[in-house]
């Protein structure tokens, strides 16, 4: 039998393993799909001693970069991305397990986005700074918008959500949330941005899919913007990641 997991911690109602145990049973793959949640990613070794059986693992937050100095190489997108979301198994040399980092995360927004994307749709804001963001930043890169991060406090190469002004909006028609701010229960929340410059020619893109419409969408649809949640993104990633696993 095959063995995959999910790296992370809390994990709680894990996607990931409710969708791949469907895929396994429906399509009649002799494999199963667990859980690892460590609450520190050193972890990670007593998780490879003890399931020497595993073919490859999801990666999610908080490890998605602590994981990469316990890997052995990475694509060239989890290279750019600073960050892995899958790790696949191969034998390397002497029959020594060798693990590979992949982001299929990127490979699902890309997917996801780009039969939104017009020629009025150049530049991209990307609300958030952390690992999925950086996902985000090189996807929009590849499909030829150029982006700028935003954060809550200065940093380098990023601008603050005061300095978003009616100028920026108006030549930032692609705005990504990759914050957690509107996710389920905390519905009522959405990112600091000036809503009232909203137009029909923005697309906002939402990387939460819980609620299905968060109020970051809401406030966009009531301008005319287009809006998009990240549901298609999760489920094109992990089909991405079953890809990556099965090549």
């Amino acid at each position: 039998m095959q063995k995959y997991g999910l790296l992370g911690y809390p994990l709680g109602h894990s996607f990931s393993k409710t969708y791949f145990n469907q895929k396994f049973e429906a399509e009649k793959i002799d494999a199963q799909y667990v859980n690892f949640e460590i609450p520190n990613i050193k972890e990670i070794k007593n998780v490879l001693k003890e399931n020497p059986e595993l073919n490859g693992l999801n990666v999610t937050i908080p490890y998605k970069e602590q994981v990469i100095p316990y890997l052995d190489e990475l694509d060239e997108d989890a290279r750019l991305i600073g960050a892995v979301n899958v790790i696949k198994f191969t034998k390397g040399l002497f029959g020594r397990t060798k693990l590979v980092g992949y982001n299929s995360d990127i490979i699902g927004f890309k997917q996801s986005i780009e039969p939104f994307l017009n020629e009025t749709h150049r530049k991209a804001l990307i609300l958030g700074t952390g690992g999925a963001s950086k996902a985000v930043f090189q996807g929009l890169k590849q499909l030829g918008v150029g982006a700028t991060l935003v954060s809550r406090k200065p940093k380098e190469f990023c601008i603050t959500y005061e300095e978003i002004t009616a100028k920026t909006m108006e030549q930032y028609t692609v705005i990504v949330n990759t914050t957690p701010l509107g996710m389920f229960p905390n519905i009522n929340s959405c990112p600091d941005i000036p809503y009232d410059l909203l137009t029909p020619d923005h697309l906002l893109y939402d990387l939460l899919y819980n609620p299905d419409e968060t109020l970051f969408m809401k406030k966009g649809k009531e301008k005319g913007a287009v809006v998009k949640n990240g549901l298609e993104m999760l489920l094109l990633q992990a089909f991405a990641a079953w890809e990556i696993w099965q090549k």
